[in-house]
């Protein structure tokens, strides 16, 4: 008796074999997971004033997101540390790493080099710095040279801080501005807000004591009629006792004089003299022990900055993770405000 074999699949068999086999090792492969990558850039413009003899570069991290791939550009925040704080403890302290994850964002950690500060600050108020050269200038190579590796998005560029990082991204904002697409401060300084490094504990307490405003309408007069919006968003504890809530003031004041914004028309005043006739208040959730109050300021139909009160909120991250320094758990989420205000603003 013969058995009869099977036939041998023809070529357009083993075609759409092979087409099936390749779909299913595709969709049954998982997601690149997140990780941490380092580079180093440097400024020729990167010198302090404070600190000449410290070299103008700088190391950063990266945060690649889960998934990423190089196909798809991606939004790039930018990450300022504190004073006393590391990229790896910013980094922790917010959670950036599970936004970034959620949203694709890449994520750019500068960090301050030894010895340029004795407490590891950002020098916001070194004179070469607040002019845009000196670390604001190595930061600002920084995104250029991240952007470029990982292809992404010129035009969504954010960059936030806390703190001393959080004056640097001011600064930034307003003498990077082709670089830059909005900035988160909180808890900052405005863009050369201390007139001298020596009157920085000063002005931190108390304070500008120079003209802001002036300072916004210098750097719009140096972009001329290319200047684009650059959107602020001000976050500030009211209980804040290291940087007074009064520098949340100047912050606002002096992006809505850059951004030719009505109501910065005044210069600087004190907080109860804001106008309030673009403002929206709202109280956060009864589950958090901080309320928030929120004030707009819009134009043409976006809302170009926002200044964001937390009661009771002191001198630490809104929302940050309670293991970690510098961190208020109970507080709105900074980082949910920060995607918030993106969508509100139209700047995404």
């Amino acid at each position: 008796m013969i058995t009869p074999q099977p036939k041998s699949p023809g070529a357009p068999q083993r075609f759409w074999q092979s087409v099936k086999a390749l779909a299913a090792r595709l969709f049954r492969r998982e997601l690149a997971a997140g990780h941490f990558e380092t580079g180093q850039a440097s400024s020729s413009r990167g010198l302090l004033t404070t600190a000449p003899l410290v070299p103008p570069v700088r190391d950063y991290l990266v945060y690649v997101p889960r998934g990423h791939s190089r196909l798809r550009r991606a939004p790039l925040v930018v990450l300022c540390h504190g004073c006393r704080e590391t990229p790896e403890d910013i980094a922790a302290l917010t959670r950036i790493t599970e936004r970034a994850d959620r949203e694709g964002w890449l994520v750019l950690l500068p960090r301050q080099l030894e010895g340029a500060n004795a407490f590891g600050c950002w020098n916001w108020f070194d004179p070469n710095t607040s002019r845009g050269n000196g670390e604001a200038a190595i930061v600002a190579a920084q995104i250029v040279a991240v952007r470029r590796q990982y292809r992404a998005r010129r035009e969504r560029v954010w960059v936030v801080g806390l703190s001393a990082g959080a004056a640097l991204a001011a600064v930034l904002g307003l003498r990077h501005p082709r670089l830059v697409r909005g900035v988160l401060a909180h808890s900052g300084l405005a863009c050369g807000a201390a007139s001298t490094p020596a009157t920085a504990l000063t002005v931190m307490r108390h304070g500008p004591d120079n003209d802001v405003a002036r300072i916004a309408d210098d750097a719009r007069a140096a972009e001329g009629d290319t200047a684009e919006p650059v959107a602020l968003l001000v976050i500030q504890g009211d209980g804040d006792d290291v940087v007074a809530p009064i520098n949340g003031v100047g912050l606002v004041d002096q992006f809505l004089r850059f951004n030719a914004h009505a109501a910065g028309r005044g210069g600087y005043r004190p907080a109860a003299a804001l106008p309030p006739s673009d403002a929206m208040a709202h109280e956060a959730a009864s589950a958090q022990r901080h309320g928030a109050r929120i004030d707009d300021w819009i134009a043409g139909g976006r809302v170009i900055v926002r200044h964001v009160t937390v009661e009771g909120l002191g001198h630490a991250w809104s929302g940050g993770d309670a293991d970690q320094a510098f961190a208020d758990p109970l507080g709105p989420d900074a980082l949910e405000l920060l995607a918030r205000f993106a969508a509100d603003s139209r700047l995404t």
